[in-house]
């Protein structure tokens, strides 16, 4: 081969590497200014050293209040679901007050610095590309693996499902970011010095936090839909782009009949 072809071969890589990269830009998009102060949540204001980087005590009343919190209280909700008969509305609202009341009780977390973290236009379009290419895969295995069930609750009670679409945002979606994200980044971002770590240990408890549906799907999906939503906010730290991504793939969960294995079967008074 001559150097022209060479030359020629080299420049067709380079070409690939550029249009690859980009590619993975767009489904990306943006990256916040990393923080030095740990993990923090976009709502976290500047923190004394001894608070970013946890020594030996801190560090492990952490570890043993988010052990708590995201392993101990499930199981306990789990049992009083299952084994009480207490709705899910009554069960988890006591844990959510608590992380809420510790988020906003600190004085290093700013709600508005949090909400003022608008979406980008490239998140946003990030945000529906993936989407876009996650609801088509869904569909196409739902209609192989589950004909039966696509859609169904959309064209046989299409009013439980439209009550479901404009309540899920804002009954659900708002309370687990504000939880899984939020709190979960500003009270433990310190204890991670690797994102993947954090990543995947968020996608963990997330998940874990659907074993009250007691059904191998609901925990395959929020693993996968937790590492995403984890994921997008170490990248953005913004409340809104995880909260619109959430609530689309909620909706398509509902949607396409997937619903049924995020249901514990006891009654929920407030639906």
């Amino acid at each position: 081969m001559s150097h022209a072809d060479d030359t020629g071969a080299d420049d067709g890589r380079a070409r690939v590497a550029v249009i690859r990269n980009s590619f993975l830009h767009v489904l990306a998009g943006d990256r916040a200014v990393a923080r030095r102060d740990g993990f923090g949540a976009g709502g976290t204001i500047a923190r004394p050293p001894q608070i970013s980087e946890p020594h030996d005590r801190r560090r492990i009343a952490l570890i043993i209040e988010f052990a708590v919190l995201f392993i101990v209280a499930p199981l306990i909700m789990r049992v009083a679901v299952f084994e009480y008969g207490v709705p899910l509305f009554y069960a988890l609202p006591p844990v959510l007050v608590l992380m809420i009341v510790l988020l906003f009780s600190d004085p290093s977390f700013n709600l508005k610095r949090e909400l003022m973290r608008i979406v980008s236009f490239a998140t946003m379009y990030s945000i529906l590309i993936l989407f876009a290419i996650g609801a088509m895969v869904v569909v196409i295995l739902m209609a192989n693996l589950m004909p039966e069930r696509l859609f169904a609750l959309a064209a046989e009670r299409p009013g439980k499902w439209a009550k479901t679409m404009t309540l899920y945002p804002f009954t659900s979606v708002l309370a687990q970011e504000l939880v899984y994200r939020v709190f979960f980044f500003h009270r433990y971002g310190p204890l991670f010095k690797s994102r993947w770590t954090l990543i995947l240990a968020n996608a963990f408890v997330f998940a874990f936090g659907h074993i009250l549906f007691r059904n191998w799907i609901a925990i395959a999906a929020t693993f996968l839909g937790g590492a995403l939503f984890a994921w997008r906010y170490e990248r953005t730290r913004s409340f809104w782009a995880v909260w619109i991504e959430h609530v689309l793939w909620g909706w398509l969960v509902f949607t396409v009949g997937l619903g049924v294995y995020f249901f514990t079967g006891v009654a929920n008074p407030a639906w």
